[in-house]
Formats: C-alpha cells, structure tokens, sequence
C-alpha cells in the first residue's frame, strides 16, 4: 500500500505492476469536510465586560488537520489488523506525517518500508508513481 496524505486529503494507492514497472492505482480516497481557516471559525471577541484573557485562540483549523490524520491512521492501522497490510510507504508532508507515526499502531510500524517527506495529494498518479520510484 501506498499512502499519500495532507491534513485534508489521503490517497490509498496499490502497485498493480512490479518493482521495474510500476503501476499505481488508487483504491480509496477519504477527504475531509471543508474547514476554514481559523480566523473565519469562532469569534475573537473580548469576554465578558470587556475583559481580556490571556489564553490564545483556538486553532480550529490545525485541530481539524489533526482529527483528520487520526482517521486516516484508524483506516490504516484496521487494514493491518484485518491482515490486508503488508508493507506500506507513507507520503506527506511534515506535520502529517509526524501526527500519523504518532497514530499508527505497532503492527503498522513494522510494515513501513519507507516515509516520503513531501506533500504529493495534488500530483496526478503517474506523478506520484514517477516520484516515489525515481530511487528505486
């Protein structure tokens, strides 16, 4: 499996070719809901009577990007339990890929072959297929 991932999309691609000839296909893409940014969700009005806090804004946003990399993990860390994960190589770019390790479980891990630091969701297949092989 081959996972390419933002905060906002994640492509679930398998190599129906081989190691000289690849040939990526995509099997499942999960999107997440639209999220504006930050400053167009919730309020920045003062509290009560005019009062200040010191407690920063909320970043919804981040929070939303978040929640989004935990669901792509569930879905992967459930296909190595069902035992339909063998090996896997993870795309994406630094937050993501920092909050899907940290959600992946064990079993899935083990089963990483590699983890590609860069944001390809919005590169066409044969893109993603021609960057992800160029090393190999």
């Amino acid at each position: 499996m081959i996972l390419v991932s933002d905060g906002r999309k994640a492509l679930f691609l398998t190599n129906h070719g081989d190691d000289v000839h690849p040939n990526f296909q995509v099997e499942r893409v999960l999107q997440a809901p639209d999220n504006p940014q930050t400053h167009l969700q919730g309020t920045d009005k003062a509290g009560a009577r005019g009062q200040h806090g010191a407690v920063e804004q909320t970043d919804w946003h981040d929070l939303a990007e978040r929640k989004f990399a935990g669901e792509v993990a569930e879905t992967v860390n459930a296909a190595c339990f069902n035992g339909g994960l063998k090996a896997i190589v993870v795309a994406a770019p630094p937050r993501t890929l920092s909050e899907l390790r940290s959600r992946f479980s064990e079993a899935v891990k083990e089963r990483i072959l590699a983890e590609v630091n860069k944001d390809l969701t919005k590169h066409p297949t044969y893109e993603i297929e021609r960057y992800l092989t160029a090393g190999a």
